[in-house]
């Protein structure tokens, strides 16, 4: 069963939200899939402003153990070096396997 790894993150600032969305899309979002994740989406979220969660799709939770042993620190560290919490970024982290899909 799929196994989902998201991120959110809440931004003070408009100009940084949009340049680490085009990060996103311009590499780290690939760099995961070359590392085990099967898709990746990133959603705007309705509720607050300047506010996304890019959640990442694993085959299971092995994959995204995998992942985290041996990809995960090297590439949320070059995250951070580009978008430290002082340039106003608040980060959360979650994690859960899929139930059922409908």
């Amino acid at each position: 069963m799929d196994y989902r790894y998201t991120v959110k993150a809440t931004f003070t600032s408009h100009e940084v939200a949009q340049e680490w969305i085009h990060w996103l899309k311009e590499g780290h979002c690939q760099d995961v899939r070359r590392c085990g994740a099967s898709s990746v989406e990133v959603v705007a979220l309705d509720t607050e402003q300047q506010a996304f969660e890019v959640r990442y799709v694993f085959p299971n939770r092995q994959a995204f153990q995998a992942y985290e042993a041996e990809h995960a620190h090297r590439l949320r560290q070059e995250g951070l070096a580009l978008f430290p919490t002082d340039r106003g970024i608040t980060y959360a982290r979650s994690t859960g396997a899929v139930i059922f899909t409908n």
